[in-house]
């Protein structure tokens, strides 16, 4: 257990999985809607303000996982409950915990039937997504990773638009087949190690043909996740037919689910094997930012339009993974935060938007600039953040990958760098359509942001502009635990690009 600095305390972690899930049974209990709502903001904003010590109290000086729980569950098995963060799952918990309380928010007027088994679905989601960033042990991940199907899978097919049905099957049978290939990988290792124990697993000596194949399970499971091109197809059709909060939950934190996996079990439990499937993966990321760059650039559709752009921003991400130094590794993690930052408050947006003209069409929304000033503020600073304007969150994560990546392989940096030009081209094209319109701009007088939407837009807009000026708090989060991923993985680290920029 030298890996685990445990609680003697107050159970923070276990209170931070498990109080969602308590306030979807009492929910059960709830009569009316507006009750539901309230009651589902109040358990959501409890969680996010429970979660604040995690940050304030995190030891940067250390590898270990900390808030750390252990107890016995099947021991005949040696499966235990164990959970614990360090500072490469921290930021992804803290992210989670932000997101969720402005899910319930947005949500507010957008959903008008089963309001209560929506709101306990939000709740029931919560807990899953949280546990899968905190649980140690692969028997109780699996079970969280695969809870977390069945919440959104209703999301998406009772609340979801019209194409509901065929969005959510394929969201589903997608996902799991990932899932089992996931649950292959878990059973092969525990055969060889006789634990479930992920720590545990890190730095074993297995054969080069096992880490091929464990690879290969683990990649497929959580290529389909993040989603890489070409396992994308399922992201579109459930952005587009989500409820706004099915859609923000997807793009914040379920996408993340697979980058986390590859950082957490793909990197330092198969570090041969990563190193030999290193080039394929880096052209598959190369793939999916300049697909997802000029399929965004086509689209008409507002929804469709930020759904494939996120194909483009992951590939970014999966690209920062591979290249295996410093700065890819720690881009790609904050770029993790910027995009569920980001994305999530376009994705509200546009559900605003659809409120109003009951339309996500650019040619729907055209011109309303003259109407709604303070949104197209909002939209025009997410928007410049999206396409890694400097000052915003976007752009320091992708500068650190696109340093990463120069160190690594100029010939793959120099392919990636078209992402970033289609990412103005799209995100600016979006903009001049719904700020100016055109000579026969359709739109009628609207009505502008109220104080709930602009509650919901201002913190993700605070988090723009805090990352993007003052990134450094947490770049220090994560950084000796990248530092220690890279040496299980057996790699020259290299500098850090942006401590060298501020002098450190």
């Amino acid at each position: 257990m030298d890996f685990l600095i445990l609680n003697e305390g107050f159970p923070l972690l276990s209170v931070l999985i498990f109080l969602p899930l308590a306030g979807a049974l009492v929910a059960l209990l709830l009569n009316n809607d507006d009750a539901s709502r309230l009651w589902a903001l109040f358990v959501t904003t409890v969680n996010a303000l429970i979660s604040i010590p995690l940050f304030s109290s995190f030891n940067l000086d250390t590898a270990k996982y900390q808030f750390a729980e252990h107890y016995e569950w099947i021991p005949s098995f040696d499966i235990y409950y164990t959970i614990g963060v360090d500072g490469i799952s921290l930021l992804l918990v803290l992210l989670t915990t932000l997101i969720m309380p402005l899910c319930v928010l947005g949500s507010w007027n957008y959903i008008k039937t089963r309001v209560k088994p929506f709101m306990i679905c939000l709740m029931i989601m919560e807990t899953s997504m949280l546990g899968v960033f905190c649980a140690l042990d692969f028997a109780l991940f699996y079970i969280l990773w695969e809870a977390m199907l069945i919440p959104m899978y209703l999301l998406i097919g009772i609340w979801g638009g019209p194409r509901k049905v065929y969005a959510s099957i394929k969201f589903f049978l997608y996902t799991l087949a990932g899932s089992v290939m996931l649950l292959v990988a878990i059973i092969a290792l525990y055969l060889h190690t006789g634990s479930f124990s992920i720590p545990n697993m890190m730095g074993q000596a297995y054969s080069s043909t096992f880490q091929i194949w464990v690879f290969l399970a683990f990649f497929l499971a959580f290529a389909i996740k993040v989603p890489m091109f070409p396992f994308h197809t399922w992201l579109p059709a459930a952005h587009v037919e989500a409820p706004t909060a099915g859609s923000v939950i997807l793009a914040s934190v379920l996408l993340k689910m697979g980058t986390y996996g590859f950082l957490r079990f793909c990197l330092p439990i198969t570090p041969e094997a990563t190193i030999t499937m290193m080039p394929y993966v880096l052209w598959l990321s190369i793939a999916g930012i300049l697909y997802g760059g000029f399929t965004a650039l086509a689209q008409k559709d507002m929804k469709k339009l930020i759904a494939y752009s996120s194909v483009g921003h992951m590939g970014f991400v999966t690209l920062g993974i591979f290249v295996l130094n410093t700065n890819g590794v720690e881009g790609a993690i904050i770029q993790m935060i910027n995009h569920g930052v980001t994305t999530g408050a376009l994705f509200l947006c546009v559900g605003m938007i659809y409120e109003r003209t009951h339309s996500r069409e650019l040619a729907d929304a055209a011109g309303i600039g003259k109407h709604m000033p303070i949104f197209v503020t909002f939209l025009a600073f997410f928007s410049l953040s999206s396409l890694a304007f400097p000052a915003t969150n976007s752009f320091v994560g992708e500068f650190l990958i696109l340093a990463g990546a120069f160190t690594h392989n100029k010939i793959i940096a120099a392919f990636a760098i078209p992402g970033a030009v289609l990412a103005a081209a799209y995100m600016l094209r979006m903009l001049q359509k719904v700020i100016w319109g055109g000579t026969n701009n359709p739109t009628h007088t609207l009505s502008d942001l109220g104080m709930r939407e602009i509650v919901v837009l201002a913190p993700l807009l605070a988090f723009v502009f805090w990352i993007g000026l003052a990134p450094q708090p947490f770049m220090d989060v994560m950084h000796t635990s990248v530092a220690h991923l890279l040496n299980q993985v057996g790699v020259d680290q290299g500098p850090s690009a942006l401590a060298q920029m501020i002098g450190k």
